[in-house]
């Protein structure tokens, strides 16, 4: 069998794998779910950047500003799926690296928000969202490890 068979066949394999999550732990599965949370707000984002322009008190946008936010919503779809697909594949890698990212978050939006470049409001949703799921994960992960050290 060629290289590019081999390829093939890898590729068919983690795609089937995609499909049913086998082998997918319960701290995956978090991630997987704020992976469907994150790339359901950039897709709004992306479909109907003045309508949340508006949920976040931002105010009409010009055309413009408009097609930035559509980019950002691109961009946060992106990581959506990157969240998804990771969790979905049981990848423990970055189900660790998650942990070490979201806790990140709140302290740094906090900081854009006193500075003046985040609405308290988008700052307060980032701060909740992000470290609500990290507690989420890290519960989820240390109850796995204890379930896994008693067997």
């Amino acid at each position: 069998m060629g290289p590019r068979k081999e390829i093939m066949n890898s590729f068919g394999e983690m795609f089937r794998r995609l499909l049913s999550a086998e082998g997918q732990g319960r701290p995956a599965k978090t991630v997987e779910v704020y992976g469907w949370i994150i790339f359901l707000e950039g897709s709004l984002i992306l479909l109907f950047p003045q309508t949340v322009a508006s949920w976040l008190h931002f105010g009409p946008l010009n055309d413009q500003a408009a097609n930035f936010l559509r980019m950002v919503g691109l961009l946060v779809g992106g990581v959506g799926m990157l969240y998804t697909v990771s969790g979905r594949m049981n990848a423990e890698g970055f189900v660790f690296a998650t942990l070490l990212d979201r806790p990140l978050v709140p302290p740094i939006v906090a900081v854009l928000w006193y500075l003046g470049f985040l609405p308290g409001t988008l700052a307060l949703l980032f701060a909740i969202e992000d470290f609500g799921s990290f507690l989420w994960t890290l519960m989820t992960w240390r109850k796995e490890m204890r379930r896994s050290r008693t067997t």
